[in-house]
């Protein structure tokens, strides 16, 4: 027994090497912006079983996303004070493994797409090829920001096109909203590595451009992620519940931007985390609210 007990508490500490390798608890960030997309499009609650899906897409797309990251970043994590104790760059996890973890959340996210609407199993390699691309463009440009938020920008649509199966202008508003968001905050956080970006090379707009164009950057994003979600209600006849969510949003991004100040990260994680966890959850809140009470106009 104490064998068997032994080997199940090693398993147990190597699977949450995994968990902390993707940062599982950040999925909270896209998830319900997808679910979001799918009650939206669909104007109801739609079926448990599409529902159960899509969550296995968003899981696996993400899972493959930020592994694929970890292992092109390795070296750069390594020479980081910040992340050089991180799974790989520290040798708790071996690049063979986490390789092996990519190719099995590829497969899940193939394999789920075919129980969806048939467009999605032509569209996963859309998905798929900005997670490959985006960990180098921080070598190209301060623009990688924006190419971060697009690639999870893609989930709410993607969402939108499983409970359609049609690709609709009104899932782009709400993927450019999350882009927007994304990218602002990932500014932000970019400036947690400011000194070592520029040493090394590594491009973002703290780095390239300052932390005080970062802070305005920000808040230019957000601003128009908000208009953003507004488009999105004006275009599916959303009635007042769904736009009281937008405005808690916007509650929620001016706060963190007023506890952001150039120079000043000391809140960072406050913002980055807790806050835009809050915002997600929320929003997707007041969506499900909206189409369970509110019926749209014919």
């Amino acid at each position: 027994m104490r064998a068997i007990s032994r080997a199940v508490a090693s398993f147990g500490a190597y699977v949450r090497l995994f968990v902390r390798l993707i940062k599982f608890e950040h999925t909270v960030f896209a998830l319900p912006f997808a679910y979001a997309g799918a009650f939206l499009a669909e104007e109801r609650i739609p079926s448990f079983c599409r529902m159960v899906w899509i969550t296995v897409v968003m899981v696996a797309a993400r899972s493959l996303a930020m592994a694929l990251n970890r292992l092109f970043d390795v070296r750069i994590d390594a020479l980081n004070p910040r992340t050089a104790g991180r799974e790989l760059p520290s040798g708790l996890l071996r690049r063979s493994e986490v390789w092996v973890f990519c190719t099995v959340s590829w497969v899940v996210l193939v394999a789920a797409t075919f129980q969806l609407p048939v467009i999605t199993r032509y569209l996963w390699p859309v998905v798929v090829a900005p997670f490959v691309i985006y960990p180098f463009t921080k070598r190209v440009t301060w623009l990688c920001h924006l190419w971060l938020g697009c690639t999870i920008g893609l989930g709410p649509v993607g969402a939108w096109v499983a409970v359609t199966g049609r690709v609709d202008p009104q899932a782009f508003l709400l993927g450019g909203a999350v882009a927007l968001w994304i990218a602002g905050f990932d500014i932000i956080y970019a400036g947690l590595d400011v000194d070592f970006d520029r040493r090394h090379g590594i491009h973002s707009v703290p780095a390239d451009l300052g932390l005080d164009a970062a802070v305005w950057f920000t808040r230019a994003f957000h601003l128009v992620a908000v208009g953003l979600l507004v488009a999105v209600g004006l275009a599916t006849h959303r009635g007042v519940i769904y736009f009281i969510g937008v405005g808690l949003c916007a509650v929620i991004l001016g706060y963190e931007n007023y506890i952001i100040r150039a120079g000043d990260l000391r809140r960072v994680d406050l913002a980055f985390l807790t806050m835009n966890s809050i915002l997600s959850v929320a929003f997707f809140f007041f969506v499900l609210v909206s189409v369970l009470v509110e019926k749209c106009p014919a």
